[in-house]
């Protein structure tokens, strides 16, 4: 890699820093991702190859976990106009590349000579939402959840354990319920009264922090902030990368990012209160009782397992 070629900002790294073994790594990362150059390659790359420079131990040569958890937020900011989280798209073409059939999705491996075709353009997994084959959700489904799949011992959950504990702390303190339906997941939290997004099948923690946000701070507002009462709600402040800090405003910053996934929303279902959660807190302050609306034949599939 030449000097020019190197990134603007820290940390910056020569071809000649990594030994034998890393130098092999960049070239067989860049050749499968179907680079002549390692120029290319993206830094997160680079920084995690960086192990392999002798002499030069990662904690001292870059705080690589600060930059991971920098880069992540930079790219995620950036969505819109990326389309996915860059570093990962690495990883799933390596997977990919390296088991295709896996992937049940149209593959492309040849070009119209019957030449083998480099792997970045056997699909659209970079996922440009206006270009690609794939929604937000179809990506999230038949990329990300077989790539994690791949990569962990068991089958990630549609929704994990600690989203479920959010949701269904105790029989006492119950928030909210999850739909599984055949190709998306639904969260619905006592007293939102907005329509619900249609989240993927097998729920990424980010989405369930912005869908989890959005509702309950919407809740909060609703039935307990407008009207000057402390609702006293235990709402997690902190999930994954994001900080619940502006009640008035974080709830609509939620879903102005969750609108630019374009995904789609379910039906209006208010008032939704179904174990009487908001409404013993509403007639604690003195205020109206919230009356739950039900639709039984909907309610019996409330927070089934798979």
């Amino acid at each position: 890699m030449q000097t020019d070629s190197q990134p603007q900002r820290p940390p910056a790294f020569l071809h000649v820093w990594f030994n034998d073994i890393g130098k092999v790594l960049v070239n067989m990362i860049s050749y499968i991702l179907g680079y002549n150059t390692s120029e290319y390659v993206d830094e997160t790359i680079l920084v995690m190859l960086s192990m392999f420079a002798p002499g030069r131990p990662p904690t001292i040569q870059y705080d690589y976990a600060t930059f991971i958890a920098d880069k992540i937020h930079e790219q995620f900011m950036n969505l819109e106009r990326e389309g996915v989280f860059k570093y990962t798209s690495y990883i799933y073409q390596l997977l990919v590349y390296n088991q295709p059939d896996s992937f049940h999705v149209f593959l492309k491996k040849l070009d119209a000579k019957g030449n083998r075709r480099s792997v970045i353009f056997w699909s659209s997994i970079f996922h440009h939402i206006f270009h690609s084959p794939y929604n937000y959700c179809e990506f999230i489904d038949l990329f990300i959840h077989l790539a994690l799949s791949l990569l962990m011992s068991s089958l990630p959950p549609r929704l994990t354990d600690e989203m479920q504990n959010i949701l269904q702390l105790s029989k006492s303190y119950s928030i909210g319920d999850w739909y599984f339906y055949q190709d998306h997941t639904i969260i619905r939290i006592y007293g939102c009264e907005l329509a619900p997004y249609r989240l993927p099948k097998y729920v990424p923690m980010r989405l369930f922090t912005l869908e989890y946000f959005r509702q309950f701070g919407n809740v909060d507002m609703v039935h307990f902030y407008s009207i000057n009462k402390k609702a006293q709600l235990k709402i997690k402040h902190q999930l994954g990368p994001f900080i619940f800090n502006e009640r008035e405003e974080a709830w609509e910053e939620a879903d102005k990012i969750l609108k630019s996934f374009q995904l789609k929303t379910s039906f209006y279902w208010a008032p939704y209160d179904p174990n009487h959660f908001i409404s013993l807190r509403r007639i604690k302050y003195r205020l109206a009782s919230y009356d739950h609306f039900s639709i039984p034949q909907i309610e019996k599939y409330a927070n089934q397992q798979e």
